[in-house]
């Protein structure tokens, strides 16, 4: 395991436009999740992987917000739904310098700042505690209605992303309404869609269908994307920005596991780790990508 702890590097970058660096940024956030499942050992390796270019895109390109003052009142919000996939998360706010990258190999650790499921006030960037499935929507479309229609704040923004298999919870069609009714153009929504949940492929636990239809039944703006490639992710936030009429909902179709060949596609990594050995193999595969 010492290979895995001594590779920490204590870079921070900076928000860009540049496509090039966002896929560097993204690779080394995916490297950041193998050693944290590894040194864990637990956590869930799939999603976080395949969520890596979005997140990348969130926190070095699309929001407003300042590590150095994580209360800024003129922040954009996030809020993870699918908390499970937590390590991306703390990956993506140790590079952008809200906490010092070192303490990613604590996760999961007694009396460590990064749980299983993030956990609002106890890690600077946090904006809630993440936990039961189906909730973000809720956390992210209410945070939405009151900058629009109590604050009257119209330059924030609220961004959230949920899992597909997270999307068969009840709660998050009471959202839909409620974001869809009052119209907040200040929310924008992803669908991690991996195509996998715990149990096997979405389609076969519980088939989500034509997901764009659905969004669309619900007066929302829906732009389905590679969710794997930057570019795409930059230009659908940027789109998204623009539509004052309806809150944004972004399908973003990932590959489960992006990036490690031996894991990608395959539902058993939902909730897997690896072991020493493949946390070797897979940190090789993602220092020869160049995609």
């Amino acid at each position: 395991m010492t290979s895995l702890s001594s590779g920490w590097t204590d870079t921070v970058y900076a928000r860009t436009d540049d496509e090039a660096s966002l896929r560097e940024i993204a690779r080394v956030v995916r490297t950041d999740i193998i050693r944290m499942l590894a040194l864990a050992p637990s956590g869930h390796a799939a999603g976080a992987l395949g969520m890596a270019d979005l997140m990348t895109v969130l926190y070095f390109n699309a929001m407003r917000h300042d590590p150095a003052r994580p209360d800024w009142s003129e922040r954009d919000v996030f809020f993870l739904s699918n908390g499970h996939t937590a390590p991306v998360l703390y990956a993506v706010l140790a590079r952008s310098g809200y906490f010092p990258v070192p303490e990613l190999g604590t996760l999961r650790r007694l009396g460590s700042r990064l749980q299983g499921h993030p956990e609002r006030c106890t890690l600077p960037g946090v904006e809630s505690t993440s936990g039961p499935l189906g909730s973000g929507l809720s956390q992210a479309a209410g945070y939405a209605y009151v900058l629009a229609n109590i604050d009257r704040v119209r330059h924030r923004f609220v961004y959230t992303v949920m899992g597909d298999g997270e999307i068969d919870e009840g709660n998050v069609w009471e959202a839909a309404m409620f974001a869809g009714k009052y119209r907040l153009g200040n929310l924008i929504a992803f669908i991690d869609r991996n195509n996998i949940q715990i149990d096997g492929p979405t389609e076969a636990v519980m088939p989500l269908t034509n997901l764009r239809a659905k969004w669309e039944s619900f007066d929302w703006h829906v732009l389905d994307i590679d969710g794997n490639n930057v570019r795409a992710v930059m230009d659908a936030i940027q789109l998204g920005r623009t539509v004052n009429y309806a809150p944004t909902m972004i399908i973003a179709n990932t590959v489960a596991g992006k990036g490690v060949p031996f894991m990608e596609y395959d539902h058993r990594w939902h909730g897997k780790i690896p072991s020493v050995e493949q946390a070797e193999a897979a940190l090789q595969a993602l220092e020869g990508s160049s995609w």
